[in-house]
């Protein structure tokens, strides 16, 4: 199988292509999107030609420190969206129960 006969290679191909994005803003997509996905391979090769078009180490850093945050940040809202949902606070009880109505009160804003 050759991927060029694959449609979605065609779109992925004239996406990348766009003139509505600066090669900067294209690598940082790319950069967050592989991080995300998990792929190691993927990320190598993206910090890689990132740092090659003359980003710097220090701004492929700080996009990982970003997205890491940013991940951090759904993953506690999620788990703690689903607790509500559940009704898990009145299955709790003690002191740990303080320690996610903090958290809780504190995340409304993420």
């Amino acid at each position: 199988m050759d991927a060029a006969e694959l449609k979605v290679s065609q779109a992925l191909k004239s996406t990348g292509e766009t003139s509505e994005l600066t090669d900067r803003e294209k690598h940082l997509i790319g950069l967050a999107v592989v991080l995300t996905r998990g792929c190691q391979l993927c990320t190598g090769r993206r910090m890689e030609d990132a740092i090659k078009s003359g980003m710097t180490y220090d701004t492929v850093r700080e996009t990982i420190d970003l997205l890491a945050a940013v991940n951090a940040g759904v993953i506690l809202r999620s788990a703690i969206s689903g607790a509500d949902l559940a009704n898990l606070d009145a299955a709790c009880s003690g002191e740990e129960c303080s320690v996610g109505e903090w958290l809780g009160a504190h995340l409304k804003m993420v």
